[in-house]
C-alpha cells in the first residue's frame, strides 16, 4: 500500500464577464466563482462564507468589480445584537407568526408565493420569469446543509419563507420572499430576527446576510441590525455609524473609501 495520500483536488476559481449590476444602475459587475462539490463541500463553503462569498446552487461567488467596492459582506454577531425600537416593534407585530424549519424541497405553495412576490416587487427582474423547475433548482440544487423556514399565521397560511444555509459558525440567509400587501409587517426583516434567535438558541455566533450595498434601497436595510460586522481588507470588524451615514457632502460611502485605500 502506498505511504502517500492522494493529492486533494485543486480548487479552481474563474472570473465572469462584465454584466449589468443588479443593484446600482449604470454600473457593471464581475464575479469570481468556484464550484462547491464533493465530500468536503460543507467545510469549503464555511471557509468561503467567512471570506465573503455567497452561494447559488453549487456555485460560490464574490464580487470583483475593478472600479467599485459597493458590495460589502455583512454579518450579525448574535451575542452582541441589540434590536432597536423599530426592530422590537416589528417582532411584536409578527408575534402571531410561527416559523417552521422544513427540508429544502420545493412545493407548489412556496412557488405560488414566490411568483406573487416577484411579480409585485421585482417584476422587471430575471427571477420574475422563473418556472417551477427553476425555483426547484434554486431550492434543491445544493451540495450543503440547506433548509427553508416557512412562516405561517394562525390559519396556517404561508406568508413568508427564507432559504437558509447551515454553516459551522452560523446561519446564512440565502433568499427570502413574502406575501405582497403585507409590507407594514416587514416580513423580510422579521425573517432575519427569527434567524438571529434561532442561531442564539443553537449556540451559533453569526447570521450572514450577504452583501450590504449602501447606495441600494434593496440592500441598505441590512445595516439596521446593530451591531453588525463587515469584511474589509480580509478582516471582519464592526460597522460604524459614520460608515452607515456615509459622506453627506459627496454621497460617497466612507467604507468604500477605506476599501479603496
Amino acid at each position: 500500500m502506498s505511504l502517500y495520500k492522494p493529492l486533494r483536488r485543486p480548487q479552481f476559481f474563474y472570473t465572469t464577464a462584465p454584466l449589468p449590476c443588479p443593484y446600482l444602475a449604470g454600473r457593471t459587475e464581475r464575479k469570481v466563482v468556484t464550484e462547491i462539490t464533493g465530500p468536503g463541500a460543507d467545510v469549503l463553503h464555511d471557509r468561503l462564507s467567512r471570506a465573503g462569498f455567497r452561494r447559488s446552487h453549487n456555485i460560490a461567488y464574490a464580487p470583483v468589480c475593478p472600479s467599485c467596492q459597493a458590495c460589502v459582506p455583512i454579518r450579525i454577531p448574535v451575542d452582541r445584537f441589540q434590536p432597536n425600537r423599530t426592530l422590537r416593534k416589528i417582532a411584536r407585530a409578527n408575534a402571531g407568526l410561527e416559523g417552521f424549519r422544513v427540508p429544502a424541497r420545493a412545493t407548489a405553495e412556496q412557488f405560488q408565493l414566490f411568483q406573487r412576490y416577484q411579480q409585485v416587487r421585482h417584476g422587471d427582474g430575471d427571477m420574475a420569469s422563473m418556472s417551477f423547475y427553476d425555483y426547484r433548482a434554486m431550492v434543491e440544487d445544493t451540495p450543503i446543509d440547506t433548509f427553508i423556514i416557512e412562516f405561517r399565521d394562525g390559519q396556517d397560511r404561508l406568508l413568508s419563507a427564507c432559504l437558509t444555509d447551515q454553516l459551522g459558525d452560523g446561519l446564512s440567509a440565502v433568499y427570502s420572499f413574502f406575501a405582497p400587501g403585507l409590507e407594514s409587517l416587514s416580513l423580510g426583516t422579521f425573517a432575519v430576527l427569527w434567524l438571529i434567535e434561532r442561531a442564539r438558541s443553537h449556540g451559533l455566533p453569526y447570521v450572514y446576510l450577504g452583501y450590504w450595498v449602501q447606495e441600494s434601497r434593496k440592500m441598505a436595510y441590512k445595516a439596521r441590525f446593530r451591531p453588525c460586522e463587515v469584511l474589509v481588507g480580509g478582516t471582519w470588524r464592526t460597522l460604524t455609524d459614520a460608515e452607515i451615514a456615509g459622506d453627506p457632502a459627496t454621497g460617497v460611502s466612507m467604507l468604500s473609501e477605506s476599501v479603496d485605500r
